[in-house]
């Protein structure tokens, strides 16, 4: 059964994942129903999500949950490649009239559909630019509640951020790091901002850091 790429567009809009925070067996499930890597231009999300999950693939086996959440996005989508296929066949748009026309009506049948060509272009939504990073927050010692520290940085809110998977990695002397992987609008959100916004958590957070970036 396909995967519905309609409707898992929509949702990761908002969302690292299929379910919850972190890869489970409902990603592994919708992915493998995705019969190749979705066009980024087409499904932006669902590309950027189909390229992370990918990154486990070995770990498929072992990740945690149940597959039925990712029920909800199979199936329903067969039409979406022969749609996709009409919308590209329409931007072909045949710019020049018929040999046996008369030039003057040629001349204006053409910039008719120049004309349309134009308009139907401009309609078009444009691609949406985002970025992954890792980010990493460091707490003051070893006795800093770092469950208290990470849901004070998940509370921030910013357009265009969504928080995903983390995990504590040891720096030494008992102290353990947070680092966390976000989505981000490039034009909607300043990763310099964001770590001013973690800096006020000043209770628990001692400094912040972007250690990896990527472009989707």
């Amino acid at each position: 059964m396909s995967a519905n790429l309609a409707k898992l567009e929509a949702h990761l809009a908002t969302r690292s994942y299929v379910e919850g925070y972190t890869p489970s067996q409902a990603d592994v499930a919708v992915f493998k129903a995705i019969a190749s890597a979705p066009s980024a231009s087409a499904n932006p999300n669902v590309a950027r999500w189909y390229t992370h999950i990918q990154s486990y693939s070995a770990e498929f086996e072992s990740l945690s949950g149940s597959s039925k959440a990712g029920e909800a996005f199979l199936g329903g989508d067969d039409a979406a490649p022969a749609a996709a296929a009409k919308e590209e066949d329409d931007d072909e748009v045949d710019l020049f009239g018929s040999d046996e026309e008369d030039d003057a009506e040629a001349e204006r049948i053409k910039a008719e559909r120049v004309a349309a060509y134009n308009a139907k272009k401009a309609l078009k939504p444009k691609t949406i630019a985002k970025s992954v990073v890792t980010f990493e927050v460091k707490p003051w010692d070893d006795e800093t509640d770092m469950a208290k520290l990470e849901e004070s940085v998940r509370a921030i809110e910013m357009p265009g951020l969504v928080w995903g998977a983390s995990k504590l990695v040891p720096i030494g002397y008992g102290i353990r790091k947070l680092q966390i992987t976000i989505v981000v609008e490039d034009e909607l959100v300043s990763l310099e901002d964001l770590q001013d916004r973690v800096a006020e958590l000043e209770e628990y957070v001692q400094s912040s850091d972007v250690t990896a970036m990527q472009k989707l």
